[in-house]
């Protein structure tokens, strides 16, 4: 198969401006772009749709530029906003752009064909207005720019519009093309479906300024089955630092995928050959969700390396099973960060504080007389072990590594009391 076919498997392709585009991905090596406003202090999983159609690229010999938005970060882009954004300082957009740039560079290829590195604040940051608006502004009609969906969807809604900054930002990242197309002969700007109007702006500049064919190339939205967006959780968007979203917790979004989504997921964000891809079709839907774990592991691995991926299945076995007590206390507290805690001054259990209690106060029961019966029913386990049996008193000795009880009521509820 194919380059252009292989990417249009897998559902990353989503819309281009020629015709001959896949011609010309198979049969040349150019170089492209994609840029990241960083308006964030991460990437999340939606992002990685566009970092996987930049690997693949890039793993077929052409040329990927990182751009990350220290100039347009300090103006916002206004696509799919339905407000103004708050403006952020150059410090902060900086710092952002910093951590941004980090999680790119782990995801692409270091090694055969190293990417370029790029910021658009070096031209952005130094032009001057007029220099702006005689290049750039006299290229763009302002008939069409009202007629983008980013701008439109802004002026016919209630409120505030949208603002003389904010509807200049696709004139900015045309100019970023531009400026690409000059430093490093790039050709070809890829992004989410949103970009589309300001990467096809980006063509017509290269057009009008150098007489030059560009290209661009955008990957889909990303929903689930039900027509969702893709990528949230109870918690909120799944970011791929692993401060934001623990390594634990990223491989546990992807094992909970719904078979309906499992499949097209393998496909989209992995770099599995076709024929192992399909050969787990028949898998789906059995009990042990072998292509969930597939997926997990793949996708663990691709952003957090092979330590981190090992320690969130080996915590995910462990919680599966029951036998937590060999965790360590750092992936303990990992695993059960979203479960109710309550912490406990160490000199009270010195001399040992009843079980009864500790379920009250962790919120495990909710009065002594439910915990009395809780126990009495078998229904109490602590750190793992076997049922809980009379009304013992604790001391830190029962605290794993010292420091942490973990208390099972029933099949499914934790709490947790910490030591401190």
């Amino acid at each position: 198969m194919g380059l252009w076919a292989d990417l249009q498997w897998r559902g990353l392709v989503h819309q281009w401006t020629a015709e001959d585009l896949g011609q010309i991905l198979e049969t040349q090596k150019i170089t492209f772009y994609n840029g990241y406003d960083p308006s964030a202090t991460s990437l999340h999983v939606g992002n990685l749709v566009a970092l996987t159609l930049m690997k693949h690229l890039q793993r077929a010999g052409h040329k990927v530029i990182g751009l990350v938005g220290g100039g347009t970060g300090l103006i916002g882009d206004p696509s799919g906003k339905s407000a103004e954004r708050n403006l952020l300082s150059l410090e902060k957009v900086a710092e952002n752009g910093k951590q941004i740039h980090a999680q790119i560079v782990k995801v692409l290829d270091a090694s055969d064909n190293p990417p370029i590195y790029a910021n658009n604040l070096d031209w952005l940051g130094t032009m001057g207005l007029l220099e702006f608006l005689r290049d750039t502004g006299k290229h763009f009609s302002v008939n069409a720019m009202i007629q983008k969906d980013s701008v439109k969807n802004r002026i016919e809604r209630e409120g505030e519009g949208i603002s003389f900054t904010e509807f200049t930002y696709s004139l900015l990242q045309a100019r970023d093309f531009l400026e690409l197309y000059r430093r490093h002969g790039c050709t070809m700007q890829t992004g989410g479906s949103d970009q589309w109007g300001n990467i096809v702006g980006g063509t017509d500049l290269i057009r009008r300024a150098e007489g030059a064919r560009a290209f661009g190339l955008t990957v889909p939205l990303l929903l689930n089955a039900e027509g969702n967006k893709f990528g949230k959780s109870e918690k909120g968007a799944i970011y791929l630092d692993g401060a934001m979203t623990s390594p634990y917790a990223f491989y546990q979004f992807w094992l909970n995928t719904q078979d309906a989504d499992v499949m097209r997921l393998l496909k989209l964000f992995t770099f599995l050959p076709r024929e192992e891809i399909e050969a787990m079709d028949s898998q789906v839907g059995e009990g042990s969700r072998p292509v969930q774990k597939l997926l997990a592991e793949t996708m663990t691995k691709q952003i957090h390396g092979d330590a981190e991926a090992a320690r969130a299945i080996a915590a995910s076995a462990a919680l599966f099973s029951g036998d937590i007590a060999g965790l360590p206390t750092a992936t303990l507290l990992e695993v059960f960060a979203d479960v109710p805690a309550v912490e406990l001054p160490r000199d009270r259990v010195a001399q040992g504080v009843a079980l009864l209690d500790l379920l009250v106060e962790s919120g495990a029961c909710p009065s002594k007389s439910d915990a009395r019966r809780q126990v009495s029913q078998g229904a109490v386990r602590l750190n793992g072990g076997e049922a809980v049996t009379g009304e013992p008193t604790l001391t830190a000795n029962d605290f794993l590594d010292g420091q942490v009880l973990v208390i099972r009521r029933g099949k499914k509820n934790y709490s947790l009391v910490k030591l401190i």
